[in-house]
């Protein structure tokens, strides 16, 4: 197996921000996986995975390439037969770095479609009829900038990002200026209080859910909240790893996976299943990834409730093709694998082994 890799800076078509802060380019991570073996030229296969670097999880850009760069032999010679047994291997390579984990891990699953000659989803014996549509996301701003933004974009369905003095007049203004579905993510900015205040007034408006109200730690605010909701709530932050979602159950109505928090494709299904096995909802988010990560995304629909897969929309820079979207329809490209043909931004290339 040859690994090669690039890092990105990809701009943003508008400054992106949340209750955490603002960008105005996202830092990813692409890997290529590829098996050419020798004397036989022509026969073989590529993978390709993505890793968005999100500063407030300390797993920079430089950080998935040092590791990859100190263990790259080993990555190399491993007997790649599976995904399941090859993300085993990664996780014990690199115990510190799922992000970098991921990647690999969504790249041995592009190439291992790629193999099978298989769509992913048709591993998993996804109905793909009946996918979820994919939310757009409005980051916060000033009301009249995020109905601008909203207007610019006309979509079934909006994720509104809160955690402001100004949630509630945000979200009248949106609801004067739509019909579309509104979903509200706090990304832990409120305390209780506030989120039995403004969680009635949400509902009055018309909007589905409410996702991570509270800090991830606030568990026993988390309980009381759970009881006193007229809302569902999504877990997002309080849900990063396998072991997260049986602490959501009775805190949570569903959880939000994040393939980069979770070190990838594999350890996402096995939450998918044990969130189902909890009677709870299931939402795919995203980090803000390209093509690349979000096809990942787009193969787990037939098995979720609820999609958010926008980062291509959001970015003004893309690095693949083979994705596409119709008023939030995720449509997929006939190839095998993620379905994804990679093509960089060659003049921000800076790193490939």
């Amino acid at each position: 197996m040859k690994v090669r890799y690039w890092k990105y800076d990809l701009k943003f078509r508008h400054p992106f921000t949340i209750s955490k802060g603002t960008k105005t380019h996202q830092p990813t991570f692409i890997v290529e996986l590829e098996n050419l073996p020798a004397g036989r030229q022509g026969v073989g296969w590529k993978g390709y995975g993505e890793a968005p670097a999100i500063s407030y999880y300390n797993i920079p850009v430089e950080k998935m390439v040092e590791d990859l760069e100190r263990k790259k032999n080993l990555v190399e010679k491993f007997a790649f037969t599976d995904p399941d047994r090859y993300w085993h291997y990664l996780h014990h390579l690199f115990p510190q770095n799922p992000f970098l984990v991921c990647a690999l891990d969504m790249a041995a699953w592009d190439f291992y479609g790629r193999m099978k000659r298989k769509k992913l989803y048709e591993f998993w014996n996804g109905d793909i009829t009946k996918n979820p549509l994919t939310d757009y996301t409005i980051g916060i701003d000033s009301i009249d900038r995020m109905i601008v933004k909203m207007k610019e974009k006309p979509w079934p369905i909006y994720k509104v990002k809160v955690g402001t003095a100004d949630d509630i007049a945000i979200i009248k203004a949106m609801r004067e200026n739509t019909d579309a579905s509104l979903r509200v993510d706090a990304n832990a900015a409120w305390d209780l209080e506030t989120a039995l205040k403004l969680i009635p007034q949400l509902k009055e408006l018309g909007v589905e859910f409410v996702e991570q109200p509270l800090t991830k730690d606030n568990w026993e605010g988390m309980k009381t909240l759970y009881k006193e909701s007229s809302l569902p709530l999504f877990a997002d932050e309080a849900c990063v790893v396998e072991s997260d979602v049986e602490k959501c159950k009775d805190h949570f109505h569903g959880i939000n996976i994040k393939l980069t928090k979770c070190s990838g494709i594999t350890p996402a299904l096995r939450m998918i299943k044990t969130a189902r096995e909890l009677d709870m909802q299931v939402m795919v988010g995203c980090m803000n990834e390209s093509t690349v990560g979000s096809a990942a995304i787009a193969h787990l629909l037939p098995l979720i409730d609820h999609a958010d897969m926008d980062g291509p929309l959001l970015l003004e820079e893309d690095l693949a093709t083979g994705l596409k979207y119709d008023h939030g329809k995720v449509i997929y490209s006939d190839d095998p694998g993620l379905g994804i043909s990679y093509t960089g931004l060659f003049k921000n290339i800076t790193i490939e082994l």
